[in-house]
């Protein structure tokens, strides 16, 4: 069940600030096993789950909704897209990329100067964002202005697909792998009460989660994330930060938070007795949801538990679902393990 949900939320557009197809998926899932739901002015979809024993919004466990993208800019006479990029998006990723832009799904291709017009110096160096174009086809300004406008969302088109030994190729498993394993949660019986946020805008700074957390005021959040692995050939030692395949990481810290010490030694600690493959980062580098959590209001114990993806914030992410199976196992033993803590 978790990997037919991560599929289907994988196929779904959310771009941050355009998150509502996500949003009414998981709405549409999580209803018959919530106990209240809702959606605040950011577009946080905020769900709570009563448990055996009574604890309120003691614990939240959050996972964001959208995914990097780009925004029309404005349209060219030759009837092609000037964009920008919504989030952390490496430029070398976006050339000859398939896209799908607007309400509409209007297809189009990032396309750039062709390489005989280009100089000697140019060809040396990887184009800017903004000497890049979206070929939609369109004969001229006119023509494309019947499609589109300044402000349409583009999402990257890619297909899933399962290879090798396990791995799986998909657009958006940031954060879809998290959201996917909450929404699987849901549906257990919970040893505690639990609040689920499932929010917006993180790839633009973590903008969604500190509305949630100021109005759950948890004292304890878990975030089910996905993290840069680094295990490609030419990168040694602590530059490889973790690896697919090779269990959940339980992070330390990272570029944006500093794990509870408590949190993070029980995570450790239920990894080894429940025989859950794990590892952390061996590097410090991104940051997530946790950062925005940990300072809001009068602050809150926090955990990241993530799956290694290779080429993050590309059309063509790389994760392994063993990894997936192995953070749901371990966040739902992490729920157990807070229950037992005084409220």
């Amino acid at each position: 069940m978790l990997m037919d949900t991560i599929r289907e939320l994988c196929a779904l557009s959310g771009v941050s600030g355009f998150e509502e197809q996500v949003r009414s998926y998981i709405k549409e899932h999580a209803a018959p096993y919530a106990d209240e739901m809702r959606t605040d002015a950011l577009g946080n979809l905020i769900v709570f789950k009563r448990g055996k024993k009574a604890t309120g919004s003691k614990l939240l466990l959050a996972a964001h909704m959208d995914e990097v993208g780009l925004m029309v800019q404005s349209v060219a006479e030759d009837g092609c897209l000037k964009f920008s990029c919504v989030g952390g998006i490496d430029r070398r990723v976006l050339l000859g990329k398939r896209v799908s832009v607007g309400e509409k799904g209007i297809p189009g291709v990032i396309g750039l100067k062709p390489i005989h017009l280009t100089t000697a110096e140019e060809r040396k160096s990887i184009p800017e964002v903004k000497s890049l174009r979206i070929d939609i086809g369109a004969k001229d300004k006119e023509e494309a202005e019947k499609l589109v406008s300044p402000g349409d969302v583009v999402t990257f088109v890619s297909d899933i697909v399962e290879f090798g030994d396990g791995f799986l190729k998909a657009r958006a498993l940031d954060d879809r792998v998290g959201c996917a394993i909450m929404l699987e949660l849901l549906k257990e019986e919970l040893p505690m009460d639990c609040t689920f946020a499932f929010t917006v805008q993180e790839e633009v700074g973590c903008r969604g989660a500190f509305g949630a957390a100021f109005s759950v005021k948890p004292d304890i959040a878990l975030v089910l994330e996905t993290t840069t692995a680094a295990d490609l050939a030419g990168v040694k030692g602590h530059k490889r930060v973790c690896s697919p395949g090779e269990g959940a990481v339980i992070l330390y810290m990272d570029g944006g938070s500093v794990a509870d010490r408590d949190l993070y030694e029980k995570a450790r600690a239920i990894a080894e007795e429940q025989g859950i493959p794990w590892q952390t980062k061996h590097m410090v580098a991104g940051g997530n949801d946790a950062r925005a959590i940990q300072q809001t209001g009068c602050g809150a114990r926090t955990l990241v538990l993530s799956a290694a993806v290779r080429y993050l914030h590309a059309p063509s992410s790389v994760g392994c679902i063993r990894d997936f199976e192995h953070i749901h196992t371990l966040a739902r033993h992490m729920i157990g393990a807070i229950a037992q803590e005084e409220v």
